[in-house]
């Protein structure tokens, strides 16, 4: 799943929540994906919902799209395991250390890379692994 369709990429996680509620196996992306949506019993429900698939979450509304955050998740989770940008995971462990629980941190990871994500869609530049980096550091400091 390289570059999944966003109904692919929602059905992903609709799978891979249901193999976990019946004790199904699954690939270690499975199961990966399938602690974080553990993580985030808020969007049990809607992962079960029939229209999960076509449901639109707008920040308007004052929602936050629980595919978008896992998805973002499972991204950080990547570049923590190939430390990519560079210095990423010495500074998610740095924040991790500080914050004491390793779900609080990879939220404020979360943060930083939805903002430089944002910032390269505005300006129509590649994303700023250095700012991204950096503003994990700030978080720890």
């Amino acid at each position: 799943m390289f570059n999944p369709s966003r109904d692919q990429a929602r059905q992903f996680l609709i799978d891979v929540w249901a193999k976990r509620r019946n004790r199904l196996p699954g690939t270690p992306m499975d199961t990966l994906a399938a602690d974080l949506v553990a993580l985030h019993p808020e969007y049990h429900a809607l992962l079960e919902a029939e229209d999960a698939l076509t449901r639109e979450w707008t920040p308007e509304q004052g929602e936050t799209n629980p595919f978008l955050h896992l998805s973002l998740h499972l991204a950080i989770e990547e570049q923590l395991s190939i430390d990519q940008p560079p210095g990423i995971r010495a500074a998610f462990n740095t924040l991790q250390s500080r914050r004491g629980d390793r779900h609080e941190a990879l939220h404020d990871v979360l943060e930083c890379l939805g903002e430089m994500l944002w910032r390269a869609q505005r300006s129509r530049l590649p994303p700023d692994g250095d700012a991204y980096v950096d503003c994990v550091r700030r978080k720890a400091g």
